[in-house]
């Protein structure tokens, strides 16, 4: 059937393609997805044919030398490549030639010995580079300058004597946190220039392990970037070395021995180029702040950058931020996390200037509103144990004799009454006594009371009073017994 054949035709040519491209590729290459490994194999060039839809290159460990004009032009979705531990001494023009989707480029363990100003041009879209660990002696002034959205670029373990930090301090790379220039052979730091840089660029530069030679000035500017807590400095205090005089076996630890610097005259004050401001804001509540600078005109752009590198451009970020027309950000429901420093950072592209302000946030815990309840409950509560407690004693505490308060002292001294039957004796009255006028005389009736005893006061033994004279407890008695109520003779039976 003709319809029929019409649909199988083109159905054997993609078959027939996908064969002879499968074909093509070198013996060991691994696809998967989107993947294209290739690494390890003795490759000396790229492929010449690579799959369209790759989005992952891998051509670690081969011996390229050389990377050729239009090596990744048939890759419209490339976003990473990896070209590590290969021979690589150079990139010829138009390497890169529509791969302006690259976002990660590995060429670190190579043999480049320098950065020329074509080889980057076309990645407008680059985030990292990773270019340690080669021969690099010399970076281009415009080498970088075309990578607007680099945010890592890795230089490390090189050879650079100089870097030129004015292609990146005019914020043509608004996005970069992380510069690593470790482990070159730097003798002198252009201050001025790095001093120039955003403070969000200073933070995130690493440039431990060169030959700085020693002075006041560059002591200065890394003890400001300590104070200020830059990982780039504390992380690598022990690294941060430098040489007395120039002198290559001189070498000291400047960060951890500081008394090679005791005479410095030089004051670090404004060495960042940069103001600073504080605010505190309750959690919860909403904190605004303000971008200061002195640049003026209509064509200013605002970004800020939050302590944790996220960048913040209009209108905001999530309705968390929210930044306005004059470049103020206002924090909604502040959190404990949104504490640390934030970088405005302004820049005039008529003028080509730029400034940054910085503002050190403090987010707080608003207590004021619980002190008054915790207050007030406990007061309540000692209110209510307090009135319980002195009922207790009223109407549960039994009442003895013994709880009751002691009469004052007398003026003379009398006997005295004591309830407790420990300080009574019993004395009996003399056997001729009646119970009665005109009764008979009993030989068998007592009159029995209670005879007062001396009793300790404070630790000393004091006489009765005359107020506690004892009483009979028997009203019948006759007159020649009344001897025996008063007598002093104390009779035992």
């Amino acid at each position: 059937m003709p319809g029929a054949r019409g649909v199988a035709a083109p159905l054997m040519l993609s078959a027939l393609l996908l064969h002879l491209a499968r074909a093509s590729l070198p013996a060991g290459c691994l696809r998967v997805s989107d993947i294209l490994s290739c690494s390890n194999l003795g490759l000396e060039q790229v492929p010449m044919w690579l799959p369209a839809t790759a989005a992952t290159l891998d051509f670690n460990h081969n011996r390229m030398v050389r990377l050729e004009e239009d090596s990744f032009v048939g890759i419209p979705h490339l976003i990473t490549l990896r070209v590590a531990h290969n021979r690589l001494s150079s990139l010829a023009p138009g390497t890169f030639r529509n791969s302006s989707s690259l976002r990660h480029l590995d060429l670190s363990s190579n043999h480049l010995y320098k950065v020329d100003n074509h080889y980057f041009q076309e990645l407008v879209g680059m985030e990292e580079l990773l270019l340690f660990n080669n021969h690099i002696a010399r970076v281009e002034s415009n080498a970088l300058i075309s990578l607007r959205s680099l945010r890592k670029a890795y230089l490390s373990h090189n050879r650079l004597t100089d870097f030129p930090f004015f292609s990146i301090q005019e914020h043509k790379h608004p996005f970069l946190v992380t510069l690593d220039l470790s482990s070159n052979r730097m003798l002198k730091l252009p201050l001025e220039d790095i001093s120039a840089l955003p403070a969000s660029v200073q933070s995130g530069l690493f440039l431990h392990n060169n030959s700085l030679v020693c002075e006041c000035a560059m002591y200065s500017l890394f003890r400001m970037w300590e104070q200020k807590g830059f990982v780039s400095v504390q992380d690598y205090r022990e690294e941060h070395t430098c040489l007395v005089y120039g002198e290559p076996r001189a070498s000291v630890q400047f960060l951890q021995h500081t008394r090679f610097f005791e005479n410095c005259t030089v004051k670090a004050q404004n060495l960042l180029g940069e103001t600073m401001s504080n605010l505190q804001v309750y959690a919860g509540h909403s904190g605004l702040l303000q971008c200061q600078t002195s640049l003026k005109g209509r064509h200013l752009t605002y970004q800020w950058v939050t302590p944790h590198q996220e960048y913040i451009v209009p209108p905001g970020n999530n309705n968390a931020m929210r930044m306005y027309a004059n470049g103020s950000l206002e924090i909604t429901g502040a959190r404990l996390e949104d504490s640390g420093v934030y970088w405005c950072m302004v820049q005039d592209h008529q003028q080509s200037r730029n400034e940054t302000h910085e503002v050190n946030v403090t987010v707080i815990v608003h207590r004021y509103e619980v002190e008054p309840f915790n207050t007030g409950f406990t007061t309540l509560l000692g209110c209510v144990v307090s009135l319980v407690l002195v009922l207790m004693y009223l109407y549960l505490t039994p009442c003895r004799c013994w709880c009751r308060k002691p009469p004052p002292l007398p003026a003379t001294p009398s006997p005295a009454y004591e309830c407790s039957a420990q300080s009574s004796i019993l004395v009996p009255t003399p056997p001729a006594t009646t119970e009665g006028p005109g009764r008979k005389v009993s030989n068998s009736k007592h009159v029995v009371f209670l005879e007062p005893i001396k009793e300790a006061q404070n630790g000393k033994l004091r006489e009765a009073s005359a107020s506690d004279q004892p009483k009979p407890h028997a009203p019948r008695g006759d007159a020649g017994s009344g001897g025996s109520f008063f007598s002093d003779t104390t009779v035992v039976p």
